[in-house]
């Protein structure tokens, strides 16, 4: 689901201003997309409500990515605004042309991409650092289970 359409409170208004800020830290020409889904019927019949996806565009196509665009899925435990803060579950990143995926890498496994057209390894790594980055963003905070 559009992470603008997510954004229900402040709390979680932050954290997208937070994903958007991490990915743009590795890759600082990437230009964030809250929406980029239609607002069709056909896509609605289609949303998640445990997903906050956001996409990233260069300007162009770029050869160390092998793509145009970065599709973000974040997986969470529960509908954001369903009570307290959601758990990050997995994050699924694809790369997209205006074709086609060219690669996806999901949090699963080992990690690493696969598809027609991969990125370069400095890329893939700063993917995973991302990722990382992503779990820790949604991590629960130290000292608040114990309240």
């Amino acid at each position: 689901m559009n992470a603008a359409d997510q954004a229900r409170s402040l709390e979680l208004a932050q954290a997208i201003a937070s994903v958007v800020r991490l990915l743009r830290a590795h890759f600082p020409d990437a230009r964030p997309n809250l929406t980029p889904w239609r607002d069709d019927p056909l896509t609605r019949e289609f949303a998640e409500q445990e997903s906050l996806d956001l996409s990233f565009h260069f300007p162009g196509w770029s050869p160390r990515t092998q793509c145009r665009s970065f599709l973000v899925q974040l997986r969470l435990d529960q509908p954001p605004g369903a009570g307290g803060r959601p758990r990050l579950l997995g994050v699924l990143i694809r790369g997209l042309t205006y074709e086609s995926e060219r690669w996806r890498l999901a949090t699963v496994g080992d990690w690493q991409p696969s598809g027609s057209h991969l990125p370069q390894p400095a890329v893939v790594e700063e993917l995973q650092a991302f990722c990382r980055e992503l779990f820790d963003l949604f991590s629960p905070e130290e000292g608040a289970e114990a309240a």
